[in-house]
């Protein structure tokens, strides 16, 4: 497994392949490129396949937020999501704030995550 810190050539058309293996859309390619290129991109390679993706939005002072952590499902329980939090805990200058959806919460506590704000969401 190749592992990258800050995948400035992760490319929007991988990218959105990959994401369609584990939430199915109907994503711009351009709107996408736009949003890797705001983002830290940490990334899991299996030979030159995509399996897992972390992206950090951050202002690199105050605030970071986990965007997504995604590992493409034939490749979970292989330790992948864990190593590339654990890469964004050790490249990220700021605290790391996340929401995690219920089923996913045990993950995050053995990975040494803890609970802290609750989330909202505002939907558009």
């Amino acid at each position: 497994m190749e592992y990258k810190i800050n995948d400035t050539e992760l490319d929007a058309s991988v990218f959105i392949s990959f994401v369609n293996n584990i939430w199915l859309g109907d994503y711009d390619i351009d709107k996408t490129q736009s949003a890797l290129s705001k983002t830290l991109n940490i990334t899991a390679y299996d030979s030159k396949t995509l399996v897992g993706c972390l992206r950090i939005l951050s202002d690199d002072y105050f605030f970071g937020t986990i965007t997504e952590l995604l590992v493409l499902p034939q490749y979970q329980r292989l330790g992948i999501g864990s190593k590339l939090l654990q890469l964004a805990k050790y490249n990220t200058p700021t605290m790391l704030y996340f929401g995690a959806k219920p089923n996913a919460e045990k993950f995050y506590e053995k990975n040494g995550c803890q609970k802290s704000l609750q989330s909202y969401e505002i939907t558009i």
